[in-house]
């Protein structure tokens, strides 16, 4: 017998991924429903190859016979209806922000802390974590296994798509413009995103960090390991699909380079492509439409005891949030519903 699944927020970048998802991986459901808001009702949403859904309205669906709901429509949306759902008999795996720091509310990456998923029974929610986040602790379980980590600097080079598909459109706008001499206004964004990168994602918060580097901070904590001292600095740059960072770690024992790839290479859900020479790494615009988190340059730092230094690059739209959820519906019906 299938389940039934309701993916929220079906008309998003987030919602779309999802749904093809579903239908790529072949998901157990014998009926998906897409969710969105009152302004989308009627529209269509495509289920992979398979058939095309009908939107329907968020606020007045029952929840009622739903087993799994895939929710991305946005903090202050799933503040309310991600609870409703719940008290319906569904399990929520939510990609917003609202409930990944929820004490009740377990924050999960399946290739790292599948075991968090039991967790759920408190709330009936399922965190799904930021984007930056989810790339970058996949990377690091590995490494952490082996030699323990004591300090994260991450820098990141984050794509339009993060900030949604307006945020896209204003790149493709701002990239014209500048062909023809005019100037646009930034509207999604601070500054104008077209030839520039922007150190900003998301509001100030009191300590000079952005609410996108206190997420990578806290999260990473919750997922992996509380101990871990981490410092993250993120940038909006202007590319269409896919995060890289920069990660730069202090172990708490030696790891030779050599030693590093061959852990991550075996690791799940990671792919190494590091060959020292020109065009010997990957970047964003490669691993557009994949699944893994691909590491490249990876290399020993010398200038910190037991320092490692590496490149990590994945699709933000996939791994980064709706393969994750999917794949967290995965787990859940292996062993939970």
């Amino acid at each position: 017998m299938g389940y039934r699944v309701a993916v929220v927020g079906a008309t998003g970048n987030v919602g779309r991924e999802m749904l093809q998802i579903l239908a790529e991986r072949n998901f157990p459901a014998d009926d998906v429903v897409a969710l969105a808001s009152a302004r989308s009702v009627g529209l269509q949403a495509s289920f992979g190859d398979k058939s095309v859904l009908k939107v329907q309205d968020l606020a007045k669906f029952d929840f009622k016979g739903i087993d799994i709901v895939l929710s991305s429509p946005g903090a202050k949306v799933s503040a309310e209806h991600s609870p409703r759902a719940a008290r319906a008999g569904a399990v929520v795996i939510d990609n917003t922000s609202y409930w990944r720091m929820d004490p009740d509310v377990p924050l999960v990456v399946p290739e790292v802390n599948p075991q968090a998923i039991a967790g759920y029974k408190g709330r009936g929610i399922i965190a799904n974590p930021n984007c930056s986040t989810i790339q970058m602790v996949v990377a690091l379980k590995p490494i952490h296994d082996a030699a323990g980590i004591k300090r994260v600097v991450v820098s990141t080079y984050q794509s339009t798509s993060g900030a949604g598909k307006e945020a896209m459109d204003e790149l493709v706008s701002q990239t014209k413009s500048f062909f023809v001499n005019q100037t646009l206004d930034p509207v999604k964004f601070t500054k104008n995103i077209a030839f520039n990168v922007i150190p900003q994602i998301d509001v100030f918060m009191d300590d000079g960090s952005t609410k996108e580097e206190w997420k990578m901070v806290v999260e990473t904590k919750k997922i992996l390991d509380p101990k871990i001292k981490i410092h993250a600095t993120c940038v909006r740059v202007p590319t269409f699909v896919g995060h890289a960072e920069a990660v730069n770690l202090e172990l708490e024992r030696p790891l030779e380079d050599d030693e590093a790839r061959r852990i991550l290479a075996a690791a799940p859900g990671v792919l190494v492509v590091d060959q020292r020479e020109p065009g010997g790494y990957v970047t964003p615009k490669e691993v557009t439409g994949q699944d893994g988190v691909f590491v490249s340059r990876i290399r020993s730092d010398p200038t910190v005891e037991n320092g490692l230094a590496m490149w990590v690059v994945s699709d933000n739209l996939r791994k980064g949030a709706a393969l994750n959820a999917v794949q967290i519906a995965e787990e859940l019906i292996k062993g939970y519903i």
